[in-house]
């Protein structure tokens, strides 16, 4: 009887650490997950997770670019307010500073 050799396959399309990080931030992942805490039909906490992976030019073309509008994340809407809010903190130091010598 002979012997069958069986050759050990192995894969020729490995994928590296950054190839597979590559994919995510080009094509995006969005994980979901709710948390609900009830106690005898009452919900007493809803906690909701939402987290979506991807680069800025996919963020972008799915229109979530928060930080172009959002005052916390880009200082220069808030510039205007900024300088409105130093004028008046500098009024109020004069004040303070002229009843402190009178």
């Amino acid at each position: 009887m002979e012997r069958q050799r069986t050759a050990i396959k192995q894969s020729t399309n490995s994928a590296t650490l950054a190839d597979v990080l590559e994919r995510i931030l080009d094509k995006g992942l969005v994980i979901a997950g709710d948390i609900k805490i009830k106690l005898v039909d009452i919900e007493l906490l809803t906690i909701q997770i939402r987290l979506v992976i991807c680069s800025v030019e996919k963020a972008k073309e799915i229109g979530l670019d928060f930080w172009a509008t959002d005052k916390d994340f880009n200082s220069g809407l808030n510039t205007a307010q900024n300088a409105d809010e130093l004028e008046a903190i500098k009024k109020r130091i004069e004040i303070l500073e002229f009843k402190k010598i009178v």
